[in-house]
């Protein structure tokens, strides 16, 4: 589907388990180039390659979940999912992809680089999570850093190691307002 910037497509890979998600966007990506490459058509994964004017980026917006998070009560587990990913967010927007800095500027449904931050139904969050999962108490979050060109393996790795890992202090949570 169209985005906003000129010329900007979307499309979505999944559901996925594990693995298997990094191979889908990669086979994706690969058929993407070729099918423009017959139709003589220019397609990049740079996350801003139009930084002159008012756009939005492109981003690899990565929906996470487990089985506690989809499971009663799973609303907890993403919120302290989430309070780990603050914790390491400069080690994640690390491996993020490049050009992410021309994306992540705090404008056009963005978060700032410089600093983590979560809401509820909110794109100018670094995380989200949506209204759906905050009704049922339980679901998925979205990880709104990655941008478009990167790693889906290293992305989907560094938030599982992350995820997985010891506990973290509660953050408080972005006002939609703020952002």
């Amino acid at each position: 589907n169209g985005e906003v910037m000129p010329g900007q497509q979307e499309y979505q890979v999944g559901p996925c388990v594990g693995i298997d998600a990094g191979d889908q966007l990669m086979m994706s990506r690969y058929i993407l180039q070729r099918v423009c490459e017959d139709f003589q058509v220019y397609c990049t994964l740079h996350p801003k390659p139009i930084v002159d004017g008012d756009w939005n980026g492109a981003g690899m917006h990565t929906n996470v979940s487990t089985k506690k998070m989809r499971e009663e009560g799973g609303l907890e587990i993403i919120k302290q999912a989430i309070y780990k990913l603050g914790e390491k967010h400069s080690e994640h927007i690390a491996i993020y992809g490049e050009g992410n800095e021309l994306r992540l500027t705090g404008k056009h449904e963005t978060a700032s680089i410089e600093q983590f931050s979560y809401g509820v139904a909110n794109r100018g969050a670094s995380v989200r999570i949506g209204r759906d999962t905050l009704a049922e108490g339980k679901g998925y979050f979205e990880d709104r850093r990655p941008s478009s060109n990167a790693d889906p393996y290293l992305v989907t790795g560094k938030i599982m190691s992350t995820i997985m890992g010891p506990e973290a202090k509660p953050i408080d949570p972005l006002d939609k307002a703020e952002a």
